[in-house]
């Protein structure tokens, strides 16, 4: 007779075991495929949980993004407005936008820097990654820093629309502290350019690629 207390959680298997936080990991049963978009995929998986019992777990696939922190010689940042659909507001952000299959995150950054702004930058330095939606996405945004900025033309994609402006670093701190500025990666931003012009979080500077390495063509 049952006492009311649970069995045994099941062994898990040598492999799994061996695992660092073994006792936290979830293990895929079966995964089906329940949207593809544009770009965007939707998932819905059997997961067995680490006591052995199972469960859904609905998540987004996301090809990855970057975003870039423009940083102007006299210390300004360059931001955009764009209309985000979902939230049906404009929101304020650095410039940012998707990874292509099999792109290089810094080829991207170059890339979207100048379609959005028209700004090229003779340095760039790779900050790190973040994970904006982690309960329900596997998107990760790789946060790159641009300074050296020479402004050009513009390359907006068709059906693009956004404004370009330049800000301070305390104006977009008091945008956030007053909830003007709600975007997450943006954010993130932030406090990285606060941590490395503190010295806490080091930036080490490279020149971009090549346009013949996958960058967009440089300016006339």
């Amino acid at each position: 007779m049952s006492n009311g207390s649970p069995g045994p959680v099941p062994p898990l298997n040598a492999a799994a075991a061996a695992l660092p936080d073994a006792h936290l990991r979830e293990t895929t049963i079966s995964s089906t495929p329940v949207y593809n978009g544009h770009f965007l995929e939707v998932r819905q998986d059997s997961v067995r949980l680490p006591d052995g019992s199972t469960a859904q777990r609905e998540f987004i696939v996301h090809p990855g993004a970057v975003m870039v922190v423009p940083l102007l010689d006299d210390g300004r940042l360059v931001v955009e407005r764009q209309y985000r659909y979902p939230l049906g507001r404009v929101m304020l952000e650095f410039p940012a936008g998707k990874l292509e299959f099999g792109e290089v995150p810094l080829h991207c950054a170059v890339r979207e820097l100048t379609e959005e702004t028209g700004y090229r930058a003779s340095e760039w330095a790779r900050a790190g990654l973040l994970h904006n939606a982690i309960a329900y996405s596997n998107e990760g945004i790789e946060i790159w820093f641009a300074r050296g900025l020479t402004a050009g033309e513009r390359l907006l994609d068709a059906g693009e629309f956004l404004d370009v402006e330049v800000a301070t670093l305390p104006a977009l701190l008091a945008a956030a502290a007053d909830g003007t500025l709600t975007d997450a990666k943006s954010l993130i931003g932030l406090l990285w350019l606060q941590n490395w012009q503190a010295g806490h979080w080091p930036l080490q500077w490279q020149a971009p690629p090549s346009p013949q390495a996958g960058g967009p063509p440089a300016s006339p």
